[in-house]
């Protein structure tokens, strides 16, 4: 076994990303404060090709070095957008026909496992998804919880009972890429 040279990769130019077909993913960072964090999920939207960030309230905004340092040129590639609110994010989007889901330890949240069910089942399938991380300490505010079809639990075993946003969202895009591209090929 040996590892890939960058010219095996297939990397996407900046163009070509942008060119490219995005899956019908949004995220939206609720008052995140880690400029680091914020930068991981530039980096994890571009991996994933995740159609654009909200970033709201006091949520960092590119360009700034400490984001650019984690986000590797990400903030070059994938769309996004301030809000001064969380609110006001969740009202654009709903506009736009996204469901809202926010991955948050609620009462009546869905693990992440069991998603598939519960997002794709009635009546209403689902085309386009945004999906809202909270901040670091306070999570997503219980206002814009009010507004959201529903809430992800990630299930967690240990003693700590969170994830790092960074790693909550590379965990979470990676299953909701692939269960709105299941859904989008059975229609």
């Amino acid at each position: 076994m040996r590892k890939l040279s960058m010219d095996e990769l297939n990397r996407k130019t900046v163009e070509e990303f942008k060119q490219s077909g995005k899956n019908p993913v949004a995220v939206v960072l609720d008052n995140v404060r880690s400029m680091h964090n914020v930068g991981s999920v530039f980096r994890t939207a571009d991996a994933f090709l995740i159609e654009s960030i909200c970033l709201c309230g006091y949520t960092p905004r590119p360009p700034h070095r400490d984001i650019h340092k984690t986000a590797l040129g990400a903030t070059e590639t994938v769309h996004w957008a301030y809000y001064s609110s969380t609110i006001e994010a969740v009202y654009a989007l709903k506009k736009q026909g996204y469901a809202i889901w926010a991955v948050e330890q609620a009462e009546g949240s869905i693990e992440l496992g069991k998603l598939n069910r519960a997002m794709f089942a009635g009546s209403r399938m689902i085309q386009k998804v945004a999906v809202i991380f909270g901040n670091e300490v306070g999570g997503v505010d219980a206002e814009v919880l009010k507004l959201c079809d529903g809430c992800i639990e990630i299930p967690q075993s240990g003693t700590k009972h969170s994830l790092n946003i960074s790693v909550a969202a590379g965990i979470v895009l990676w299953e909701l890429v692939k269960l709105v591209n299941r859904a989008v090929k059975k229609v």
